[in-house]
């Protein structure tokens, strides 16, 4: 139940950031940019959200396994936490990618020209 409530929470988060964008006039431009904006900054918030959680678990697995693996051979400790790092920086990396991919779709959006038309 704990998870499920940082997902929410995290969720909400992400969704409140694209809350200018959603109270955007529609001043110079057009309705429909308006209206894409507004998905753009839902559909960021909810993959942000779920990028985090999905690395939040498979770190939590890793140092889990990690721990498990040095209690039962403390020798091979230096090898686990060797192998630990690595992966955890690998899934970081993939929380990184996430943001970034979303951070242009924000702001640097390829596909303005084909709603501007």
């Amino acid at each position: 139940m704990k998870k499920v409530g940082l997902l929410f929470i995290a969720t909400a988060a992400f969704v409140l950031a694209g809350v200018p964008v959603l109270l955007a006039s529609e001043g110079s431009v057009g309705p429909e940019v308006i209206s894409y904006f507004k998905w753009i900054a839902i559909a960021t918030g909810l993959g942000m959200a779920i990028a985090t959680f999905g690395t939040g678990l498979g770190q939590g697995n890793g140092v889990r396994a990690a721990c498990e693996g040095i209690a039962r051979n403390p020798e091979a400790s230096g090898k686990i936490i060797t192998a630990l790092m690595i992966g955890l920086a690998m899934i970081e990396s993939l929380a990184i990618y996430a943001l970034v991919i979303e951070l242009i779709l924000l702001y640097a959006n390829p596909f303005l020209k084909y709603v501007v038309g």
